[in-house]
């Protein structure tokens, strides 16, 4: 059996990796569920981007208040409310803590290192496998089989699956979250365009596009960024019949013939200029730039909407409708997503931690949740009231849940995430084209692939 000393070692591995998500989230915007909130995509998974004034002190607490930590600023204030609720039911206090999605990483590392843990946290597809191998996590599973307000069969089964490592539950489903299109309903009035449907296909969206990018350079007809995997490009990939990694988790699809006819759309949009440059994408979120009339439509994950709900431009001016479909296939995919919500393995307020889990990811929580429009919930038949919490078209959202592929992940995803990343961003400098990258990030991946066999 390995020491404590060789598992902390074996996170400290990671401690240098430069770590970008969705989503629930993973573009540079908001950290989500990835995207996937989802994460986000994205991005993806809100904000996220600033602490709030109680962000520093993120270390597992004593004295019965229970030490709880995310990364999404818009998401706070729906989740503050419920951790209320949860006071006043059971007088266990809570501090919530907002940090950043790039430091949240680097705080939970320093915290798995020095014995302090948050209490309560989240954690994402792309680190859980990390953190469960090495017994980070309180292991929940007598817990939720003891638990009358938690039962398995009342989440998506790929989510479990996230957070389940050795036949043990580490984390209760948070949320779900899918990909959908926004568009710039004055930029498409101007342009004396039709608003999107569901009926379009990526070759209508290309076309419109074409029509609502201006050659000054001051409005783009879409936005994608290099990292926006899974509220981006990944989904044409899945409408081709195609994968990212086969199911074995031993084999990356990226050199596949359907997916590099898959990857031409996104280089046909690099080439003709139809979304804005590499180095103007990496100053500017993709919600930046949707958000300040810059681009006319942009795919972005359901952990987006509280943002665009509150932001004075996107209310008055954006609306989304599902993503357009495979001409070829007719098959029209999202890649989802969902956080769990974990708890230290060496917390000194377990039995109150999990109370708080078991809570958050009941029923009565998970509706108000949606209620608040916090995000789509993981407890399935919960979400048609944050359809409803927008002046925004959410049932898109809820009817790309037809077809949902789960994020694609492994217990190295961020190494060769990062890696496909920076080999993307060549394809975006005109460094690359779109096929000898694919074909080099499927080298890249399936390296990466081969180590986690060994």
């Amino acid at each position: 059996m390995r020491t404590r000393a060789k598992k902390l070692a074996a996170l400290g591995l990671a401690a240098v990796m430069a770590f970008s998500l969705a989503a629930c989230g993973d573009s540079g915007d908001s950290k989500g569920s990835s995207g996937g909130d989802s994460g986000n995509e994205d991005s993806n998974a809100g904000s996220g981007n600033e602490g709030n004034e109680e962000g520093g002190d993120s270390g597992s607490s004593a004295g019965g208040e229970l030490s709880v930590s995310i990364w999404d600023n818009n998401q706070e204030p729906g989740l503050s409310q419920i951790m209320e609720d949860f006071t006043a039911e059971t007088g266990i206090k809570v501090k919530l803590s907002v940090v950043a999605w790039d430091q949240y990483w680097t705080m939970l590392e320093a915290g798995a290192q020095g014995g302090s843990l948050p209490d309560v946290f989240w954690m994402h597809s792309n680190e859980s496998e990390r953190y469960m191998s090495n017994d980070m996590l309180l292991d929940l599973t007598d817990k939720i089989a003891a638990s009358d307000k938690i039962k398995i069969e009342n989440y998506p089964e790929d989510i479990w699956g996230l957070y389940t490592h050795d036949d043990k539950h580490y984390a209760v489903p948070k949320d779900v979250d899918t990909i959908a299109l926004w568009y710039n309903k004055k930029m498409f009035d101007e342009a004396k365009l039709d608003y999107p449907t569901a009926d379009w296909t990526w070759d209508d969206l290309t076309e419109a596009a074409r029509k609502l990018t201006k050659e000054d350079g001051s409005q783009y007809g879409m936005v994608m960024k290099n990292d926006n995997n899974q509220a981006g490009y990944y989904n044409f990939i899945f409408d081709n019949n195609s994968y990212v990694i086969n199911d074995e988790k031993t084999e990356s699809g990226w050199d596949k013939p359907e997916t590099i006819e898959a990857m031409k759309l996104l280089e046909t949009w690099i080439n003709e200029g139809l979304i804005p440059p590499a180095e103007t994408m990496a100053e500017n979120g993709e919600d930046v730039l949707l958000q300040s009339g810059k681009v006319a439509m942009a795919m972005q994950g359901s952990w987006m909407i509280a943002a665009f709900r509150d932001n004075e431009y996107t209310a008055e001016n954006c609306d989304c409708v599902e993503l357009p479909k495979s001409a070829t296939t007719g098959r029209r995919a999202s890649t989802y997503n969902g956080l769990g919500w974990a708890a230290s393995a060496n917390g000194s307020n377990t039995d109150a931690a999990w109370k708080l889990i078991e809570y958050l990811g009941s029923e009565e929580a998970q509706k108000k949740q949606a209620e608040l429009g916090v995000t789509m919930s993981a407890y399935n038949g919960t979400s048609d009231a944050w359809a409803k919490s927008a002046d925004f078209n959410l049932q898109a959202y809820l009817n790309m849940m037809d077809d949902m592929v789960i994020r694609p992940c492994s217990r190295s995803t961020v190494t060769w995430e990062d890696a496909n990343k920076a080999t993307m961003l060549k394809v975006y400098t005109g460094e690359m084209k779109m096929e000898d990258a694919c074909k080099q990030m499927a080298e890249e991946m399936n390296a990466s692939l081969a180590e986690e066999q060994q």
